[in-house]
């Protein structure tokens, strides 16, 4: 079957897109345990870039499991193709010239390496929202803890289910010491030197 899909070779590229919008296209991956702040970290970003006429878009797990991926999951293998999916449709809005924000729990690091290399080392920044467990569960946000510490959820990343660290991230964040302005600008601060086209 593989040897009847052929390629089709279209005539603008990802650099012309890029030098169009008059900025570089990437995938910032936020990640860490739910209720961390990623997607609202994430949203001020996406904020904070639209003020400066960057085209980006937020892939938000919770949101992406309601179309995409909503017949995944969350078992480990289903875990792994969901952001196995993410990081295709990244690859793609990377060459479209889109910042890609994805805001996903991904715990796994061989789950991110793999994005890493699916939309390529210079395409990749990873946000590990190291937020402590025991701030995001007294968060609870959306009641989940609470259901996984009564048996209601299996697989809950942080109580029954593991997070693995980043060894290296390209930045980290606690929100319970940053609030979410400092947050969002520590995050842009970073991206600046990133958005910017060079003629390598």
């Amino acid at each position: 079957m593989k040897e009847n899909i052929i390629a089709h070779s279209f005539g603008i590229t990802q650099k012309e897109r890029n030098q169009h919008k008059g900025h570089n296209s990437f995938v910032v991956l936020f990640t860490g345990l739910s209720g961390s702040g990623k997607s609202t970290v994430a949203n001020g970003v996406e904020k904070a870039l639209l003020s400066k006429n960057i085209n980006s878009y937020i892939l938000d797990g919770d949101n992406v499991r309601q179309g995409l991926n909503k017949n995944l999951s969350f078992s480990p293998e289903d875990r792994k193709e969901n952001i196995r999916r993410i990081a295709e449709v990244s690859n793609l809005m990377i060459d479209a010239g889109i910042v890609v924000l994805a805001a996903f729990v991904s715990p796994y690091r061989a789950d991110r390496e793999n994005i890493k290399n699916i939309v390529k080392d210079n395409k990749y920044i990873e946000i590990y929202v190291n937020t402590p467990l025991e701030v995001c569960e007294a968060r609870d946000v959306k009641g989940l803890y609470k259901k996984a510490r009564e048996g209601e959820i299996t697989n809950f990343t942080g109580i029954n289910a593991p997070y693995e660290p980043s060894d290296n991230p390209d930045l980290e964040i606690d929100t319970s010491i940053l609030n979410l302005e400092e947050s969002v600008q520590k995050v842009t601060h970073f991206l600046e030197n990133k958005l910017i086209i060079t003629n390598e």
